[in-house]
């Protein structure tokens, strides 16, 4: 069996998917060849996240079935990267007998070479390196045949150290790409038939700190704004503290900016965002989705919300559900905290217990379906912008796309409007999704 079949197996964010993406373009340039089957491969990949203890407990499980095929298979070459390997680092071979690599975030154009000498020599390699000029950055992943959408990553790293949060211990401090390295990959996304792009980075907002070129962000989405070609722009993830008047009123003049924003509020009082160390108050926020719905009436809301915080009392979680009743998000991705080795708040105390935590966040939930719904419904009767990526997921005989404002729709269509901008009126609005009919 030829020894360059590598298997890649991602874990997390947006961000990781992106960095899988680059990870095998890298690797077939390198003249491997990539399998969607496990049991083909001679090489496993597994790229890792850290920031929730329950996807790490999954991810070491993963582990543990892969390095079963090495059983059978003693030449099979596993390599594990990502945020768990950067926080593990060595110990993580250690807790893993079979594992013969572990790399991080900033090591991922090392990984070829790093295959090399294990075939050759064995294993037992780590490289967890924080590097400037990470080269990986500029690999542009190609675009599969048919490909609308693509992300493209502006900058890496954070310097906000919320209290909570493992990042800048895992991805390194803050680093942007020169601007003109990104609007290169996006024309090149473009000619190869992407018309959708979603700008990546911890914090996109602090995007041309540390660049001699003097621009920022939304300096940035205007350039990229006039890429000829190119329908629509998106990004994430956000700062409430770092959301400029400027940002935001790109909103109100930029055609391709879709009417949507990934805005991270965690929690609604100002005690805990204080104890997170998250930069802004509960009236910051507020005031910043006041003024983008000002600018931009339509606007899609989604965010972030964490339950059970050390020290979130009852009236804390309350004033996290009044703040939601208030700005009724169109989406919200919430979960427990969960204590992750290495930030500020494993020392907090006033602990919150497991089960509160889960009534808790089960609460929220509930609240956030009804706003959820409740918005989805008010779409009926809009005639809506919809870019069609394929056929629908619940039926072979619908079609499906996405509005500007990122909501999905069903629809009954012919597939050739794969790939094309339609206008749909909105019949019916459901928890996930939308009904449409072509106008």
């Amino acid at each position: 069996m030829p020894r360059n079949i590598f298997y890649i197996r991602t874990f997390g964010c947006q961000m990781n998917v992106h960095d899988s993406d680059q990870l095998a373009t890298m690797m077939v340039d390198d003249g491997f060849e990539q399998t969607e089957d496990v049991r083909q491969a001679q090489v496993i990949l597994v790229n890792t996240c850290s920031i929730r203890e329950k996807v790490a407990q999954k991810i070491i499980s993963q582990i543990g079935r892969y390095r079963q095929l090495k059983e059978n298979n003693p030449d099979l070459v596993i390599g594990v990267g990502g945020c768990l390997a950067q926080h593990w680092g060595t110990s993580l071979l250690k807790k893993n007998v079979g594992i013969d690599f572990v790399f991080g975030p900033h090591a991922l154009d090392k990984v070829p070479e790093m295959i090399s000498r294990v075939q050759k020599r064995g294993g037992a390699i780590v490289d967890t390196a924080f590097r400037t000029g990470i080269t990986s950055l500029n690999i542009c992943p190609r675009p599969h045949n048919g490909d609308l959408q693509a992300f493209v990553t502006i900058m890496q790293g954070c310097d906000n150290f919320c209290s909570y949060c493992v990042v800048p211990n895992l991805r390194g401090r803050e680093e942007s790409r020169p601007s003109q390295d990104i609007i290169n990959e996006i024309r090149f996304l473009v000619a190869h038939g992407v018309k959708e792009v979603t700008l990546l980075g911890q914090n996109v907002n602090s995007y041309g700190k540390g660049l001699d070129e003097g621009i920022c962000f939304s300096d940035l989405i205007k350039s990229i704004d006039a890429i000829d070609g190119l329908e629509r722009i998106r990004f994430t993830t956000s700062h409430p503290k770092d959301l400029t008047d400027d940002l935001v009123d790109r909103f109100g003049k930029l055609g391709k900016l879709c009417e949507y924003i990934h805005l991270p509020f965690q929690a609604g009082s100002n005690s805990i965002l204080a104890r997170m160390n998250r930069g802004y108050t509960r009236e910051d926020y507020l005031a910043r989705v006041e003024r983008l719905r000002e600018v931009c009436p339509d606007i899609a809301v989604s965010s972030d919300a964490m339950v059970g915080f050390p020290g979130e009392t009852t009236a804390d979680f309350e004033a996290t559900l009044e703040m939601m009743e208030i700005i009724r998000f169109d989406n919200l991705f919430s979960f427990k905290y969960s204590e992750r080795e290495g930030t500020k708040a494993v020392s907090l105390d006033q602990k919150v217990p497991e089960k509160e935590k889960s009534r808790r966040l089960n609460l929220l939930q509930a609240l956030q379906d009804r706003h959820t719904l409740e918005r989805n419904k008010a779409m009926v009767g809009k005639t809506v912008e919809v870019l069609v990526e394929g056929i629908s997921k619940n039926s072979s005989k619908d079609m499906m796309g996405r509005t500007r404002t990122n909501k999905i729709v069903n629809f009954r269509g012919p597939e050739q409007l794969h790939g094309k901008t339609v206008n749909l009126h909105i019949t019916a609005g459901y928890l996930h999704s939308l009904r449409g009919e072509l106008s």
